[in-house]
């Protein structure tokens, strides 16, 4: 059987390629083979190399969202959208302003 992408990737990380790029690909793979709680965890350590990653916030709240914490996810899309906009990435912000309304649309209801 085939390695998952996400275990292949997983052991470059804490080598000299480590950084916010890899654990964003790991987060990723994670997502993609259904591990939303492992997703979040690498997407917060691509925040955490990167502050200023706001792809990475964006997916990082989708992951929380897909988990079930409503709270973090909403957190995550409001810090993405303040990095976007200082980024100037006016397209992620308004994807994750789209996801914010959907998200206290579904919890208001």
């Amino acid at each position: 059987m085939d390695t998952p992408l996400s275990a292949r990737l997983r052991k470059q990380a804490g080598g000299p390629r480590d950084g916010a790029l890899l654990r964003f690909s790991i987060g990723n793979a994670l997502m993609t083979e259904g591990d939303v709680a492992g997703a979040a965890t690498e997407f917060r350590a691509a925040t955490a190399f990167d502050p200023r990653y706001s792809a990475a916030w964006k997916l990082l709240g989708s992951a929380l969202d897909a988990s079930g914490d409503s709270f973090a996810a909403e957190q995550a899309w409001e810090q993405g959208i303040a990095v976007a906009h200082e980024r100037g990435d006016t397209q992620a912000a308004k994807e994750m302003q789209v996801f914010l309304r959907r998200l206290r649309k579904r919890i208001a209801t």
